[in-house]
């Protein structure tokens, strides 16, 4: 058996060997004498087959067995050459050549390691900045705001037209080309003028109407409405105003603060403030750290931590691409680039670039989180999930299995750890306003 080894690279090499038919002779009689002891061969008692009779019954699966055994010999070999441990490879070795002749089999495997990643001066690449600083204004408009959704909706005192804030209480009846269609209609629907909730341009109409009025009001479904029946249609609502309530205005004091901080021990507006001020900062920050600062900082370790990449990884994050670009593509263009190889090369090449970047990060991630002894465990995905669907007021259970069955809750994993990864670098450069 000969064996070539080539160490592409930190993250990639190839093993080439020949097989001589005589090693694979001597595998499968090994074999075949081992499977004497066990084999069931009919007008042979077990353990008694002779070995001439196990070759002839099981010669397909001996061959097999046989050549299987010398390409994990090829590996082995060729690991040791490398001196690369089998447990530092990611993935399954790829055997990108498998040529059988009279007396020999050529072989090539292909193995990927994880690649080698300096981490020496990483905590260099980021740059300090200031925390967030919340205005006193902005503080008394979020307490405001909190107030405002305390209040209750009453009956005018006194009766005027219904304008932008108000809840009106309302008949609607809608129709397309003079028909009705499916849930169109309501009674007594109480709608909260300039609240956005109905179709741009219905609460605008309802806005100057009065008490017991009927009015026929035009509008355009949007083109990205949820109903292809409706969307980019025109349609008319006969709408009856029943009643007009004003919301009552909730005034910020300590006994309101008293009320929002019901349970704790402080209950003076002064700590309504400050934890608003918390909440607030919170926001903001988490904001500045999603919007701009967590991609910058991973475009700056892109850019500037350089290592191998496993080719394998590479071009499997090029196939999710392609499959993406496919699902969009039109028979005739799928059916163009399976007749075309140089076509199709040339568009996975176009993801290339894309890829390496992403693969790239999530080495970067995975290395920075052992640095940082930075984990998400199983449960910590799960009780993320269950309150992301609490949230949407789904079922949390149904929303992990669903998640768990379509094998998505190793990415939400990584993605939980790149939050943690970059939040926790960030936080040590961060400087009080």
């Amino acid at each position: 058996m000969k064996i070539k080894v080539n160490k592409i690279n930190s993250a990639n090499a190839q093993i080439d060997a020949e097989i001589s038919k005589e090693a694979v002779d001597a595998k499968l009689e090994k074999i075949a004498k081992e499977l004497t002891k066990t084999a069931s061969v009919q007008g042979f008692r077990k353990g008694k087959v002779p070995v001439a009779v196990v070759k002839k019954q099981y010669a397909g699966r001996l061959a097999q067995d046989a050549e299987a055994e010398a390409l994990r010999e090829v590996l082995n070999r060729g690991l040791d050459d490398l001196k690369v441990a089998m447990n530092s490879l990611i993935g399954e070795p790829n055997i990108s050549k498998f040529d059988k002749n009279d007396d020999r089999i050529e072989v090539s495997i292909k193995v990927a390691m994880r690649p080698e990643i300096n981490l020496d001066n990483y905590a260099d690449m980021v740059e300090s900045f200031e925390k967030p600083a919340i205005s006193d204004k902005e503080v008394e408009e979020r307490l405001e705001k909190l107030a405002d959704a305390h209040g209750k909706y009453v009956d005018l005192k006194r009766k005027r037209a219904a304008k932008s804030g108000d809840s009106a209480i309302i008949d609607f009846e809608g129709s397309i080309d003079g028909e009705l269609f499916e849930g169109g209609a309501a009674k007594e629907f109480a709608l909260v003028l300039g609240s956005g909730q109905f179709i741009p341009g219905f609460e605008d109409q309802v806005i100057g109407m009065k008490i017991g009025e009927e009015k026929v009001i035009k509008v355009t479904f949007p083109e990205n409405y949820g109903s292809e029946k409706l969307a980019g249609k025109d349609a008319e609502f006969k709408v009856t105003l029943h009643n007009i309530q004003e919301k009552t205005k909730v005034e910020v004091n300590e006994e309101f603060a008293e009320k929002i901080l019901a349970g704790q021990d402080d209950k003076s507006l002064e700590n309504l403030k400050n934890q608003v001020r918390s909440q607030l900062e919170h926001e903001a920050l988490a904001k500045l750290y999603n919007d701009e600062l967590k991609p910058a900082l991973l475009e700056t370790f892109v850019a500037k931590i350089d290592f191998d990449l496993p080719e394998f990884v590479v071009d499997q994050e090029i196939d999710v691409s392609l499959n993406k670009k496919a699902s969009t593509m039109s028979e005739d263009e799928i059916k163009e680039l399976r007749e075309n190889a140089d076509k199709l090369e040339e568009l996975r090449e176009t993801f290339r670039e894309d890829a390496q970047r992403s693969v790239k990060a999530t080495f970067i991630i995975d290395a920075l989180a052992a640095a940082e002894n930075i984990k998400v465990d199983e449960n910590e995905v799960m009780q993320t999930i269950y309150y992301e669907a609490m949230q949407m007021g789904q079922d949390p259970k149904e929303a992990y299995d669903k998640y768990k069955a379509a094998g998505y809750l190793p990415a939400i994993q990584m993605s939980m750890v790149e939050d943690k990864v970059l939040s926790h670098i960030l936080n040590s450069k961060m400087k009080e306003a």
